[in-house]
């Protein structure tokens, strides 16, 4: 059956988004490579949950362990470092909106998901999406290579939108029992170490920034980490993952308002007419009403 959305969900959602947002800005802004800045997000995430998790869920922490929402919780996280990996480094091989607009293709791939589980969306749902895929591409004036480089940001953008599906899919399985902070820090730990490890690896520095950067890498992660990614993690356990998904595409106008009114990019005539699109297909999806609240699923 579905749920009801209530008014402090509507609120953690509209929260979030305004918090994800300022992801794209502040990694602009930012002076720091794509992964470090990835790991450092979730890495601070998990210094400012972990005490407080461990003293008010404990308990929850020690049973979570071994147990199947356990194992959604750590293969979200598995697929939140695949998604940064993927994206964050793909915006410095193309152009940072072509890797928005592919990212952009996370509703496309939760749709697959939803249908691989065997719940069937109408042929206006899928209209919708694809008009609000189409939108963010508009919006963003991507422009999308074929050769070189560029190609490899483009399929490492693609691959950054199926992994995103991924771990919302995830998130909206492990979500069924668990509470948020102690699914978020088992997710973000996940996420963190594998982050760390690729950092490693890759030779890629972790500190030497100047004060400007280490601000903005705070800002991601009380913004877009703590207030986004989690405030979204709550919301799964009311509305659908293909509803989170379709409503992180409002990511961008919102981080267009805030380049315009922090960075002074105004935007263009065909920005306007990509958030016009996307507002419409998330209208259409909307109207069709089949993913406004999640499947609840009663577990034993």
């Amino acid at each position: 059956m579905h749920q009801r959305v209530d008014p402090f969900t509507a609120v953690a959602i509209g929260v979030a988004l305004v918090a994800v947002s300022s992801s794209g800005p502040l990694i602009a802004f930012a002076a720091a490579p794509a992964l470090a800045m990835a790991f450092w997000r979730t890495g601070l995430a998990v210094g400012v949950l972990g005490p407080f998790t461990l003293v008010r869920r404990g308990a929850e922490l020690r049973q979570v362990v071994g147990r199947r929402e356990g194992r959604y919780s750590a293969l979200a996280g598995v697929a939140l470092a695949a998604h940064f990996a993927t994206w964050m480094p793909s915006t410095q091989l193309t152009s940072v909106a072509t890797a928005t607009a592919l990212v952009a293709t996370q509703p496309v791939w939760q749709g697959l998901i939803a249908r691989w589980q065997g719940r069937r969306q109408p042929v206006a749902t899928w209209v919708g999406i694809l008009l609000a895929v189409v939108g963010v591409a508009v919006a963003t004036g991507a422009d999308f290579s074929v050769a070189g480089p560029a190609l490899w940001g483009d399929l490492l953008a693609l691959a950054g939108g199926a992994m995103a599906a991924v771990y919302t899919a995830l998130g909206e399985r492990a979500r069924v029992s668990v509470t948020t902070t102690t699914y978020t820090l088992v997710c973000y730990s996940v996420c963190a170490v594998l982050l760390l490890v690729g950092c490693l690896v890759f030779g890629v520095p972790l500190v030497g920034f100047d004060a400007g950067t280490w601000a903005a890498i705070a800002g991601l992660a009380v913004g877009a980490q703590l207030l986004g990614h989690s405030m979204f993690s709550y919301a799964l356990q009311k509305v659908s993952a293909g509803t989170v998904s379709l409503l992180i595409l409002l990511e961008v106008p919102g981080a267009g308002v805030i380049a315009w009114l922090w960075l002074g990019q105004v935007p263009g005539v065909g920005a306007m007419v990509g958030v016009g699109l996307l507002l419409v297909g998330l209208a259409v999806v909307v109207g069709t009403g089949v993913w406004a609240g999640r499947r609840v699923e009663v577990v034993a």
